[in-house]
């Protein structure tokens, strides 16, 4: 007979108290409302359903919201000081010579003027030529287009995040 329990990291998330909840969610997306919506789905059986929650409210963020979640994030090759996630999620620009790093930040400063936004990408696991040729490739989407990259890149940072969060020790 297999029975199944829920992870401990989740288990613990489940039972934090909600300003520590809504504290630890906050650090994972910087959106109210995305942390607000995962709060109140809580108890959490598995990672998966904490996942499809995210998924979920994810989805449902309003523009304001995205713009919210957004202004989390620093720009690729330059993360925030003292943040170990954004120097963890952003490792592929460590190794980037100083033409493809100020490459990189041309193109965050010509895409922040034509969409009003850093420019975000699930970076964890990309290189810094990767990151670039998608920098590249997105500058030339329209505005629609483009939100809905951004909505479906913060939703995978937002999965990798939590799934940090609930199997980290205590």
């Amino acid at each position: 007979m297999t029975t199944t329990s829920t992870p401990p990291g989740l288990a613990r998330f489940n039972v934090l108290e909600e300003r520590a909840a809504l504290a630890a969610l906050h650090e994972a997306c910087a959106s109210t409302e995305w942390a607000r919506r995962l709060l109140a789905g809580r108890p959490y059986a598995t990672v998966a359903d904490l996942h499809r929650a995210s998924d979920a409210a994810t989805a449902a963020l309003s523009a304001a919201d995205l713009a919210e979640a957004m202004a989390g994030h620093p720009p690729i090759g330059r993360p925030a000081p003292g943040d170990p996630t954004s120097a963890r999620e952003q490792r592929g620009m460590a190794g980037a010579t100083d033409e493809l790093k100020a490459e990189m930040l041309e193109l965050n400063l010509a895409y922040q003027e034509r969409f009003g936004h850093v420019f975000l990408i699930c970076a964890t696991g990309c290189g810094a030529a990767e990151m670039r040729d998608a920098a590249r490739e997105r500058i030339g989407n329209p505005p629609e287009r483009e939100r809905e990259i951004v909505r479906a890149e913060l939703g995978k940072i937002n999965r990798i995040r939590l799934a940090r969060l609930v199997e980290e020790d205590a």
